[in-house]
C-alpha cells in the first residue's frame, strides 16, 4: 500500500526529532512505497521569529529520504504552532496521507498497515484533558452536543456506549498524535474550517471552556466522525504499538516507553552521520550521550507505570531530570 507520510519541523527541536524520525523510518521500514514530506512553516505575520530549520538539518533530512515541504501560516503560528498540523495538510499532493507527530519513531513496517483511508481515525493514546467540567457548568454530555449540533453531526452516533452517560470515555476524544484519511485537502480543509469556527465563534457552552492547547483535539473527532471515520480497530494495532512510538520527549521516551524503541534511538544516536547535527539538541546531548536517559529509566517499573503521564513527568522534574 503506497500513501504519504507528514511530519512538521520547524527551527529548533523539532527539526532535530524530525532527523530521528525520517532515520527511524530507514531503519525499521527501508522498504516504504510512500514519501516522507516534512512540512516547514514559512516567515510571515503569524510568526515572531523565523521558523524555517537549519541549514545543516535540511541537507541531513535530505541524506534520510525526507521532502522538504513548504507551507504558509495564515491561521495559526507562533501563537497556536499545534495548528501547523492543520495548515500543512493543504501543500500535501492529494493522495492518502498518515500524519505523524513529529515526536515518534517508526518502529515496524508501517508501509503493512492495512489502513481504510476511506474512514479515518486517531490516536486513542490520550488522557482525559477536554473538557473541564465546572461544578455549575455545562455536562460533559452538553459540552460535546454543542459542537455536534453547530457542525451538523449526529452526536449518538459517535458514541461508545460501553461506557456510562457524561463519562469522557463515552464520547469520541484522540491524541492528534497520528491521523489518516485518503484527501490531505479535503480533510485539511475542514479541519481548518471548524477549527477556526470553534476558536472564533465558539458555542455557550464552551464559553468557560480553555480552547489552548487543546484546539486541534477537539476539531479532530468531529471531522473524523463527519468523514465516516470512528475509533481504531484491531488492524491499527500496530500504530502506537509495534510500528509507531510516540514518545512526546526524550525523558518520557526513557522512562516509560519499550526496550526496543530505546535500542532504536540509541542506534540511531550512534550513527556518525547523524550524531554531530543532533549534539545541537539539548536534551539529547543530556539524555543520550550524557546517560542521564538510563538515569530517567531507572525510576521507573515500565510494567507498573502511573496511570496519569504527569505523575511521571514530575517525578522526571523532581530528579533533575526534565529537559525538551
Amino acid at each position: 500500500m503506497s500513501f504519504n507520510l507528514l511530519a512538521i519541523a520547524q527551527s529548533g527541536r523539532l527539526e532535530h526529532e524530525a532527523i530521528l524520525l525520517a532515520a527511524s523510518l530507514r531503519r525499521s521500514d527501508p522498504g516504504f512505497a510512500g514519501t516522507l514530506f516534512i512540512a516547514e512553516p514559512q516567515p510571515g505575520p503569524k510568526w515572531r521569529d523565523n521558523p524555517r530549520i537549519s541549514d545543516r538539518s535540511r541537507r541531513l533530512l535530505a541524506t534520510l529520504g525526507a521532502t522538504i515541504l513548504p507551507f504558509e501560516s495564515r491561521a495559526f503560528g507562533s501563537d497556536y504552532p499545534q495548528g501547523n498540523k492543520i495548515e500543512a495538510l493543504a501543500a500535501l499532493p492529494d493522495a492518502p496521507f498518515l500524519f505523524l507527530d513529529t515526536d515518534t519513531l517508526i518502529t515496524g513496517p508501517v508501509g503493512d498497515i492495512p489502513f481504510d483511508f476511506g474512514r479515518p481515525s486517531a490516536s486513542m493514546r490520550r488522557e482525559n484533558t477536554w473538557p473541564k467540567v465546572e461544578l455549575y457548568g455545562p455536562t460533559l454530555r452538553e459540552t460535546w452536543a454543542a459542537l455536534y449540533d453547530r457542525f451538523g453531526l449526529d452526536f449518538a452516533s459517535s458514541w461508545d456506549s460501553s461506557h456510562p452517560d457524561d463519562y469522557w470515555q463515552r464520547y469520541l476524544y484522540f491524541n492528534a498524535g497520528w491521523f489518516f484519511h485518503q484527501s490531505p485537502q479535503a480533510f485539511g480543509n475542514r479541519f481548518l474550517a471548524w477549527a477556526k469556527e470553534i476558536r472564533d465563534n465558539p458555542p455557550e457552552a464552551l464559553i468557560c471552556q480553555e480552547l489552548y492547547p487543546w484546539l486541534d483535539q477537539i476539531a479532530l473527532p468531529l471531522v473524523i466522525h463527519s468523514f465516516g471515520g470512528t475509533r481504531p480497530g484491531p488492524d491499527l494495532a500496530p500504530l502506537d504499538g509495534t510500528a509507531t512510538c510516540h514518545y512526546r520527549t526524550l525523558p518520557l521516551l526513557y522512562a516509560r516507553e519499550s526496550d526496543r524503541a530505546v535500542a532504536l534511538l540509541e542506534s540511531i544516536a550512534a550513527d556518525p552521520a547523524l550524531r554531530p547535527a543532533l549534539r545541537h539538541w539539548d536534551a539529547f546531548k543530556r539524555m543520550v550521550i550524557q546517560g542521564e536517559g538510563a538515569k530517567a529509566r531507572a525510576l521507573f517499573d515500565r510494567g507498573n507505570l502511573p496511570r496519569r503521564e504527569q505523575v511521571i513527568r514530575n517525578t522526571l522534574k523532581r530528579e533533575g531530570l526534565w529537559v525538551r
